[in-house]
């Protein structure tokens, strides 16, 4: 699996826990999916993303996006 798309798998997890949360625990869970929606749009425009860095030091192979 590229960086790229642990990134996605990443960032779609994040969103399903953070509606889950909302439902089971607290409203305000769904502060946790605007966090990764803001930081995936930051992302698209600077390149920078904490996610990837953390993944590219446990070893996966960047794609086309995280290089």
């Amino acid at each position: 699996m590229t960086l790229d798309r642990m990134v996605f798998v990443f960032a779609g997890f994040v969103v399903l826990l953070s509606v889950a949360l909302a439902q089971l625990v607290n409203p305000w869970w769904i502060a946790l999916a605007v966090f990764a929606g803001l930081n995936m749009i930051q992302a698209a425009f600077t390149g920078f993303c904490p996610a990837a860095m953390i993944f590219k030091k446990l070893g996966f192979k960047p794609g086309a996006a995280f290089r």
